[in-house]
């Protein structure tokens, strides 16, 4: 009997080389890559799905979420507290169509997306910008010289790929290529992670009925979270989660339903870094979408003819890794509402810890927190720099500073702070943040 041979495939590498090279396309990545690229570098953008958008997109997190200081006065008007390319992005989404005005959540607002539109306006962002992209491509392996990460190999349809750059920004959100170079990093809280959640949107609801009965607030009230504890315990539905969040999207008769919560068989909190884990949160995640339609259907006021449109292309995913940086954002940070002469963004989102039955939010009143330069840099490892939740963050803090304006922050400071790298020749953790700090202000973000 033959014995099984190892396989050869012939097909030509593709072999790649720029200045800077993105991997991941999210809302930090996108913005990463059309900053460097308007600095006159060739950049290069790698994502291994067939659309920007990352969380917001592909995990359907559907919300905009960050731009808007929090207060205790319901009769406030939304307050802006995030600028710069997150402003260029709304505008651009705006003129689509694309993006609500601002919905009350909880003490603070958001902006609820149409994902169709959010991979558009990504596209032509990226295109005006000259940023090449390749879709479709899974990045499997860092190329180190020494500590220096010089580039990716990786796996497209077409075959192996290659490439190398002056400077890598790992925007993957789960520091994939960061820990493929073996930097240091981190995993939640001591590798306990926020739950993924499954999310998904429902069509045919009569919105203004709902938000009559309901009110304007897309977190529901207590009433219903009672229900829904009560209906659990009483084995009429699994739902494990009973604070549920509703938002009206821009699409008419639609509304964005953030309710589950996708713990394991066996109760446990699933870590989507573990591919059983994430697997299982998968098939999980899907199930629990029918108990809360057919509780939505059942008990939520101009749902009764609302049905299940589309879910997320994946688990939504909160939090796996993050880097170990030269600054680490603290707790203690978000809830002082810390400034730093070195903050290249800044936050008003609270502390939204989903773990449990009910996410637990602490709220930072009419202020924000800013987060430093340090937190995007590796300790350790030279030629890279990494944007999006991957940052450098405790726990609770990333809880708060994952969030999509935010990643727009980030990834416009590190576009920044990469043709800075590149253009003058120094490595990344030689930047001054303040002096980063200055060209983003140069560049409309507003950090005071």
């Amino acid at each position: 009997m033959e014995q099984g041979r190892q396989g050869r495939d012939d097909r030509p590498p593709i072999a790649l080389a720029c200045d800077v090279l993105v991997v991941g396309g999210g809302a930090a990545g996108l913005a990463a890559a059309v900053t460097a690229a308007r600095q006159g570098l060739k950049v290069t953008l790698l994502e291994r799905y067939g659309f920007c958008g990352g969380a917001a997109v592909a995990g359907l997190s559907g919300t905009v979420c960050g731009m808007y200081e929090a207060s205790t006065d319901d009769n406030r008007p939304p307050v802006q507290a995030v600028f710069g390319f997150l402003d260029e992005f709304v505008a651009r989404m705006e003129a689509r169509g694309g993006l609500t005005g601002p919905i009350r959540y909880g003490k603070t607002f958001t902006r609820v997306h149409d994902p169709l539109a959010w991979r558009e306006t990504a596209d032509d962002l990226l295109a005006d910008a000259g940023v090449h992209i390749v879709y479709h491509t899974v990045v499997t392996e860092a190329l180190c010289e020494g500590d220096r990460i010089e580039g990716i190999r990786g796996y497209t349809k077409e075959g192996p790929l290659t490439a190398r750059a002056k400077l890598v920004i790992d925007a993957s959100g789960d520091a994939d290529l960061a820990v493929m170079a073996g930097l240091p990093c981190t995993v939640g809280d001591e590798g306990r992670v926020q739950n993924p959640t499954m999310i998904f949107r429902m069509m045919g609801a009569d919105v203004d009925r709902l938000r009559a009965e309901e009110g304007e607030d897309s977190i529901l009230g207590p009433h219903i979270s009672e229900l829904i504890a009560k209906l659990h315990a009483q084995g009429e539905y699994v739902l494990p989660r009973s604070k549920i969040f509703l938002f009206p999207t821009p699409r008419p008769n639609e509304i964005l339903c953030n309710v589950t919560r996708v713990i394991g068989r066996d109760g446990r909190e699933l870590n989507p870094l573990i591919a059983a884990d994430l697997t299982e949160a998968e098939i999980e995640g899907r199930k629990q979408v029918r108990q809360y339609e057919r509780f939505i259907q059942n008990h939520i006021a101009g749902c009764a003819d609302a049905f299940v449109n589309d879910t997320g292309v994946q688990v939504g995913v909160r939090q796996t890794r993050q880097i170990v940086g030269t600054s680490r954002l603290a707790n203690a940070d978000v809830l002082a509402g810390r400034k730093f002469d070195d903050g290249i963004a800044r936050s008003p989102w609270p502390i939204e810890l989903h773990s449990g039955a009910k996410p637990r939010l602490e709220w930072l009143m009419e202020d924000v927190y800013e987060v430093p330069y340090g937190c995007f840099v590796p300790k350790r490892g030279e030629g890279i720099l990494v944007a999006g939740r991957c940052l450098s963050a405790e726990h609770e803090a990333l809880a708060s500073a994952r969030v999509t304006a935010q990643c727009f922050s980030y990834g416009h400071a590190i576009g920044h702070a990469a043709a800075i790298a590149v253009k003058d020749g120094v490595a990344p953790r030689d930047i001054d943040g303040r002096d980063l700090r200055q060209v983003l202000n140069r560049d409309g973000a507003r950090l005071g």
